[in-house]
């Protein structure tokens, strides 16, 4: 705690972002702007259609609705100092408001990852076992799967900030990053971080291959079930239920795997930049997109909510 006291009274740290004031970056600002802004408002949405519409309220629907606010305070975690930072000129960051944005960033995409790899879970019980599926996934069933999801994320998050922020900083205060993340100020501790360095790269194996190797499981028993059944019909209802999570593990885990499960000496700063926008920024506006655009019930649901409103609009 002395560490955390004496290390917040300095001046905090200076994160020197992805974008610099020409033409080309400006049109790239805007276009990350107008992405935050749909992200924003499609999670928003899809969370309201699914507490209003009862047709909604089943455990999928549950499921991706604590998605879509892991995804809401992810972008508004990040974005909004982003954009400060970039219209201001100042790059500035506080040493407490680094380590805030390190513990719900940590949190949050651990969170996500984990729920996702459950959410599959889910849907191998649906299509395999789907007449014990309301049994098998019942009400107190789905709030352990969220919980623990919330749980081992938080956790992971709080330890991570603690153990970055504990470190002294005593040279460079610039982050080359658009956010405080852990590997990128740990290059600016003046003590060694290696054995820090081989647990965080230990922490985020078991994060991102746990989950997924419960993805991997569960659709191989997935296409197990799928390929014994005899109708043509029921298949293409299958497969079309799983789609939708199936883009967007690929378009998360993808990213993350990238940018933590490559060999230090194979990470450049640009890299870890570009691929962090995508799964920051870009992959929370897909997600509502995916799920709603590509799912009846979902379309169904904002259809009705239109309807209510230009009734409700008419004299």
């Amino acid at each position: 705690m002395g560490i955390w006291l004496n290390q917040s009274s300095i001046d905090g740290f200076i994160l020197l972002g992805i974008f610099s004031h020409s033409q080309t970056d400006l049109i790239l600002f805007s276009a990350v702007m107008w992405v935050f802004t749909v992200a924003l408002c499609g999670n928003v949405l899809l969370i309201l259609l699914i507490y209003i519409d009862p047709r909604l309220h089943t455990s999928m629907y549950f499921f991706l609705s604590q998605l879509s606010f892991m995804d809401l305070m992810l972008v508004c975690n990040i974005v909004p100092k982003m954009a400060v930072n970039f219209l201001s000129g100042s790059k500035s960051i506080s040493f407490v408001g680094c380590g805030t944005q390190i513990g719900f960033f940590v949190s949050l995409v651990g969170s996500e990852g984990l729920l996702l790899g459950l959410m599959a879970y889910d849907r191998y019980v649906a299509i395999s076992h789907p007449l014990h599926y309301p049994i098998l996934m019942n009400q107190k069933v789905c709030l352990q799967i969220v919980g623990s999801s919330w749980a081992f994320g938080i956790l992971d998050g709080i330890i991570q900030m603690v153990a970055a922020m504990s470190f002294p900083y005593c040279g460079s205060r610039n982050v080359d990053h658009f956010f405080c993340e852990v590997p990128a100020l740990l290059k600016l501790a003046c003590a060694d971080t290696s054995l820090f360095d081989t647990l965080l790269f230990a922490c985020c194996v078991f994060m991102l291959l746990l989950p997924f190797s419960i993805i991997v499981a569960s659709y191989a028993r997935i296409l197990g079930a799928v390929l014994h059944m005899h109708s043509a019909q029921s298949r293409k209802k299958a497969l079309a239920t799983c789609s939708s999570h199936l883009t967007a593990v690929s378009f998360f885990y993808g990213a993350a795997m990238f940018i933590y499960l490559r060999p230090r000496r194979h990470r450049t700063p640009t890299h870890d930049k570009v691929v962090s926008i995508f799964y920051t920024v870009l992959t929370p506006m897909l997600n509502p997109l995916i799920y709603s655009l590509r799912n009846r019930e979902v379309m169904g649901a904002l259809r009705k909510g239109l309807d209510r409103c230009r009734i409700g609009n008419q004299p």
